[in-house]
């Protein structure tokens, strides 16, 4: 059995895609996947470079792209009210739902279709709270190992020379 890493941040509307089209590539084929959050703006500031929805005409053109895509593939996908938006918290929450720090496609998909589905505020405090009610961590998302999870993600996705999501490392 072959083994996948899926290292992604929730804000990437390109990260929502490939997750949710990942069954369908995988159909027929034995494969373990460890979903791993990591901070996508640790990734740039590590290489120096700023996001697509960062940069005026490149963040209109995404927006309109992932849509298409999303389309042609038939995922449902509604832009959140506000993008680029502050990830940190459900990072921090799929991490707190495992105690090794790798949340499974469950949780990654609720948080996944809580930020890309319906067009609503992904960092709501309201709605964050809906979305720990409805997972129930095992840890506190405040809880220092969950913080240091999500930075020892990042480090260890800069040290194998990653510097966008979604990547997949196979094997």
């Amino acid at each position: 059995m072959k083994h996948i890493t899926f290292y992604f941040d929730f804000i990437s509307p390109y990260a929502y895609l490939a997750f949710e089209h990942l069954p369908v590539a995988l159909q027929g084929l034995s494969y373990r996947v460890d979903y791993k959050p990591v901070l996508f703006a640790g990734l740039l500031k590590h290489h120096g470079q700023l996001g697509p929805a960062e940069i005026a005409g490149k963040r209109e053109w995404t927006y309109r792209q992932v849509l298409w895509e999303a389309h042609v593939r038939g995922i449902p996908m509604d832009m959140p009210a506000s993008h680029p938006f502050n990830p940190l918290a459900l990072a921090r929450l799929a991490l707190a739902c495992d105690p090794q720090g790798l949340p499974n496609r469950w949780v990654c998909e609720t948080i996944f279709r809580h930020v890309w589905r319906g067009g609503q505020e992904a960092a709501d405090p309201g709605r964050l709270q809906t979305l720990v009610d409805t997972l129930q961590p095992e840890r506190d998302l405040a809880d220092e190992s969950v913080k240091a999870q999500l930075k020892a993600h990042t480090e260890a996705a800069i040290a194998q020379g990653l510097f966008g999501v979604p990547t997949c490392a196979v094997d």
